[in-house]
């Protein structure tokens, strides 16, 4: 008998694992998250620092990662920090292009380890995108356009959200996979 399960729902504990072990790495803080993954009806950027990649290979689709203002400034102070800059040559604002560029790198490493955690546990590869951060003023709204089988024709999507935490500071991972079962032989 055959096993299956839908791919995302795979997916989001590996996602978990990979964004806390980058994070905690690269800041040498604690980074938890929540034990309850949220299915969302979609995902989108929101403020005040959102950053987007795609996936696509053997599974499709958008990452997104949202930040308040203070979580995604204090994230990137302590990244900073860990790797030997002076805390006084520091960005001081969340809107500050230098918060926006670490946040995209971070996710960049985030979404390398998750490739590389999938295909030790799936034995499916997939690439991403570039990771592009910005400062958000209002929400955007995203949909990643997959098609399987003839063009034009739309995939569905399934789309999750996690909540994490660095101290006291929330900030999101949202996913929007397109609709595969995983099915163990």
């Amino acid at each position: 008998m055959t096993n299956s399960r839908l791919g995302v729902d795979l997916l989001v504990p590996i996602f978990c694992r990979a964004t806390t072990e980058t994070l905690e790495q690269c800041t040498a803080r604690e980074i938890t998250f929540s034990p309850t993954v949220q299915k969302i009806p979609k995902i989108s950027i929101r403020p005040d620092l959102g950053g987007f990649v795609e996936i696509f290979g053997d599974y499709n689709g958008l990452v997104v990662m949202n930040f308040s203002g203070e979580a995604a400034l204090s994230i990137y102070r302590y990244y900073m920090i860990n790797m030997g800059i002076p805390e006084n040559d520091l960005a001081s604002h969340a809107s500050s292009v230098e918060v926006a560029d670490s946040i995209g790198e971070l996710m960049n490493q985030i979404m390398g380890h998750s490739q590389q955690l999938v295909e030790t546990a799936y034995d499916l590869n997939a690439h991403s995108s570039q990771p592009k951060a910005l400062s958000l003023n209002r929400a955007i709204s995203l949909t990643p356009e997959l098609s399987i089988g003839n063009a034009g024709s739309s995939a569905s999507i399934d789309n999750r959200r996690i909540s994490f935490q660095l101290e006291q500071l929330h900030f999101y991972m949202e996913i929007a996979m397109e609709r595969t079962e995983f099915i163990s032989l």
